[in-house]
């Protein structure tokens, strides 16, 4: 117990202890820990509290038992509560210690309703029920779910399976010994963690995003969780998702789904999108190979171009990359939705997807908009990543209905992307003066919560952009330059407007 830490000697301390083999918490040094704090025996009778500890848990007793004083640990106002290690430690206020299955700490376990941490995080498995989650996330708490703050250890095995068979091949050709191997692995550790935690930093946004804009989205989620059960896929009761009563109700009271609830189903999506992607003929697409090569380290895809082409599992990766990257840009139901529209297979919308995110830029867009972590209101960058989805799906659906099937992707951004940067640089000159007010009144809105002017403009004018593809196969069909077809186009009669 630490009252008022120094979060550098601490992390400094924590680093030592972890380094240090056999470690245990009285190895930490007592004198970097700050005034009334300590390090404590569970197996003590009772532990006695200092005016700090007091303040901090809100005890008012000068001895407590160690169970109760990490029961009022459990309820105490903090920003996080991380769980690290085994066990279930909180339960929804409805479920009896006998629902949980956990014996061992029955007597630590505090209901969610009672938890005040403005986050948990759950490094452990099950740390809280699922019940418990989706009661703590109502109430105003910020959980996902163990899979979701796990997902990194299950990310990183991948990688290293996968760089593990890439180098397997290599050794057995010849080209590389044993020892060689080890060494490269070892240097890439770094990099490979980067990687991953890359790829878990984009999914925990992607339930960010879908979780701010709730009660709107609740009736486009409602249609995907039942089109999965009618597949046999998905049995709401088992994944304690709600029943169609309750979504009723969520929707009079303008509720959408909890984030543990998004993180059920989020994986739900990648699951059916990734089966579905391995099944078609998008894996075996040449545009594909420069996602398989981007997913491994640096070093990789130097030296070993040729061996990654021909990595026995292909398909898959490119599978799991493309899924995460629709899923976790576009949303749960994305594709569920493209499908509603126009028919066409996940294949197909792939390609869409991969096409409209190319020729529309969105991938720099992506990159300037998280660069302002911690600079700009997340709930402000989410609303322009859902700008940004918005777009792409609009986008994807044209490439699907007008660009002629079957897609191909390097044609498709051939025949568009010029034409289309063209209409986003010159935007400005071909929209109407009433257009332009409103595009600026609507940049000013993101400038005055700190986003860069340029940025704020580009994103305020994503809304203009879905008539671009047709711009510019105007142009085409008409011989005339894209600015000519895009100042034709857009002026808009008196009393219209694109708000």
């Amino acid at each position: 117990i630490d009252p008022d830490p120094d979060p550098a000697a601490s992390w400094e301390e924590r680093q030592r202890l972890f380094d240090l083999p056999r470690s245990a918490w009285s190895d930490y040094n007592a004198d970097l820990i700050s005034k009334g704090g300590g390090v404590f025996e569970r197996k003590v009778k009772s532990i006695k509290l200092t005016a700090e500890m007091k303040n901090l848990f809100g005890l008012a007793q000068d001895k407590a038992a160690p169970q109760d004083l990490i029961t009022a640990m459990l309820q105490s106002p903090v920003e996080l509560l991380w769980f690290g290690g085994i066990g279930t430690y909180v339960k929804e206020s409805g479920e009896s210690h006998a629902d949980v299955g956990d014996r061992a700490n029955d007597s630590l376990r505090v209901d969610a309703n009672r938890v005040r941490a403005k986050v948990i995080g759950e490094g452990a498995n099950l740390a809280l029920t699922q019940r418990a989650r989706i009661e703590y996330d109502m109430s105003g708490g910020h959980c996902n779910t163990d899979s979701i703050d796990n997902s990194a250890g299950v990310d990183c095995s991948d990688h290293e399976v996968n760089i593990k068979i890439l180098l397997g091949d290599v050794e057995q050709a010849g080209d590389m010994t044993r020892k060689q191997r080890d060494k490269l692995l070892e240097r890439m550790t770094d990099e490979v963690a980067t990687l991953v935690l890359r790829d878990n930093y984009l999914q925990s946004q992607a339930i960010t995003v879908t979780h701010q804009f709730g009660a709107h989205l609740l009736d486009r989620l409602a249609r995907y969780m039942r089109s999965l059960e009618k597949e046999g896929r998905l049995n709401r009761a088992i994944e304690f998702l709600p029943d169609d009563e309750t979504l009723i109700e969520r929707t009079n009271k303008g509720q959408g789904l909890a984030r543990p609830e998004l993180a059920v189903l989020l994986s739900y999506s990648k699951i059916q999108l990734y089966d579905e992607l391995l099944a078609s003929d998008l894996p075996d697409d040449p545009y594909m190979e420069a996602l398989l090569i981007d997913y491994f380290p640096t070093a990789l895809r130097k030296a070993y171009k040729k061996q990654i082409a021909r990595h026995r599992l292909r398909r898959e990766i490119i599978a799991t990359v493309v899924t995460n990257s629709i899923v976790n840009r576009c949303g749960i139901s994305f594709i569920h939705e493209v499908k509603e529209k126009t028919g066409m297979p996940s294949g197909d919308i792939a390609r869409g997807y991969l096409i409209s995110r190319e020729i529309f830029g969105i991938r720099e867009l992506w990159r300037e908009i998280e660069a302002l972590d911690d600079k700009v209101p997340a709930s402000l960058q989410a609303i322009m990543l859902a700008e940004c989805g918005r777009l792409i799906e609009r986008g994807t659906v044209w490439m699907l209905r007008e660009a002629g099937l079957p897609l191909n992707i390097v044609r498709a951004i051939d025949d568009y992307g010029e034409g289309v940067h063209v209409i986003v640089d010159k935007l400005s000159s071909m929209i109407s003066q009433a257009d332009n007010a409103l595009l600026s009144e609507r940049a000013s809105g993101y400038v005055d919560h700190g986003v860069p002017k340029d940025l704020a403009t580009r994103v305020a004018s994503l809304a203009l952009l879905s008539p671009a593809c047709d711009i510019v196969r105007i142009s085409r069909g008409a011989k005339i330059p894209v600015e000519q077809a895009g100042e034709a186009y857009f002026p808009t009669p008196p009393g219209t407007s694109w708000r």
